[in-house]
């Protein structure tokens, strides 16, 4: 096995560059991860304010960082299909739809938690 110089606190510190990075590169590239940063910047203090107590507080943040994530993901997912999938192709279609089908799960499953923690 060979001797890998990035162990402990400095792979650590790399994977904390590549995933601003990453982030950064969503932020420029992706307009729906932009929208999603708004949502996610009005929606911050909202949810101090509507939250009851800091369980709901922390269900209403993370249910909008999960809408983040996601669209990180699906973002990705399109960028390897585009590279990769030139042509028409059924798989890298239903690959597409079905990157976006999960970020349309989480924006309701955030509209869900915060109808419920709303109406409470």
């Amino acid at each position: 096995m060979a001797n890998n110089p990035n162990k402990g606190i400095k792979r650590l510190l790399n994977a904390m560059v590549f995933s601003w990075q990453g982030i950064r590169a969503a932020y420029k590239h992706e307009e729906a991860f932009r929208q999603e940063v708004l949502l996610f910047i009005v929606a911050v203090p909202l949810a101090f304010w509507l939250g009851n107590s800091p369980l709901e507080t922390g269900l209403m943040i993370s249910s909008v960082i999960l809408v983040l994530i996601v669209e990180i993901l699906n973002s990705a997912i399109e960028a390897v299909v585009d590279r990769f999938g030139g042509e028409i192709h059924e798989l890298s279609g239903r690959a597409k739809d079905m990157g976006s089908a999960a970020v349309t799960l989480s924006l309701l499953n955030a509209a869900i938690i915060w109808l419920f923690i709303i109406i409470s």
